[in-house]
């Protein structure tokens, strides 16, 4: 598993979700060097690593839960906020924060993931642009794509459509809950069913609870607002 590193300070271990790997997700937290190590993995399948026929969250858990140390706090987005949860109970962290986890599993009933569920397995298309332009407007994403997608673009949709269905992972959400340190719990305020699975996550994990809106399921790519939320919680995660 590729991995990068950049500043100094208390690790803040970053892992993103699909489609956009490493800095490509993390890039607007680059400021966050001024005070903390930030710890940059790529997900294995996703390029520079070689390509992979199928993506197991669970698998995935396992290789991230290695990167894992005392102390690390970790803030994860999408699928990689599912792997992290995963990964998490076990681990001797400082903090966890989680981006709009498509953990729909969790919330099954409520009609908006119901719908999306419905939405997202229906005719899915099968190759890396027609993946794009139907995933991204679903997760209501400003991204305007060019008439040739570039390399590294193409490369993550490749990765993203090899992805394991996220709904189907079993959370373990009593190991989480026992868990010693804390949680935050983000969604954009954008989508019905991401904010339900958000809401039973606050619930069950006794998390604290944030909404950013402003950029989608792309909460990250806000910058300051988001910096200023995590640096908020890590330092209260830091002084309990």
């Amino acid at each position: 598993m590729h991995v990068e590193t950049l500043g100094r300070g208390p690790r803040l271990v970053l892992v993103h979700g699909s489609v956009a790997p490493g800095w490509m997700t993390w890039n607007a937290q680059r400021p966050l060097a001024e005070r903390f190590t930030l710890v940059v993995p790529v997900r294995s399948g996703y390029s520079p690593n070689p390509a992979l026929e199928r993506i197991d969250f669970e698998a995935q858990a396992r290789e991230v839960g290695e990167l894992f140390g005392p102390g690390d706090h970790v803030v994860a987005h999408s699928y990689g906020a599912v792997v992290s949860l995963l990964a998490a109970p076990s681990a001797p962290l400082a903090s966890l924060t989680v981006v709009e986890p498509p953990a729909f599993g969790v919330a099954r009933g409520r009609p908006a993931v119901e719908e999306f569920l419905t939405h997202f397995e229906a005719d899915v298309p099968d190759d890396p642009r027609g993946y794009l332009e139907f995933f991204l407007p679903l997760v209501a994403s400003s991204l305007a794509l060019p008439e040739v997608l570039p390399p590294e673009l193409e490369a993550g949709a490749r990765a993203a459509m090899a992805e394991r269905p996220p709904h189907e992972a079993e959370l373990p959400l009593d190991e989480l809950a026992a868990a010693p340190f804390p949680k935050l719990v983000v969604s954009g305020g954008h989508s019905g069913a991401f904010d339900a699975v958000c809401d039973v996550l606050e619930r069950r994990l006794g998390a604290q609870r944030a909404v950013l809106p402003g950029a989608g399921h792309s909460v990250p790519r806000l910058g300051e607002p988001f910096n200023a939320l995590v640096e908020a919680f890590v330092a209260r995660a830091g002084a309990s």
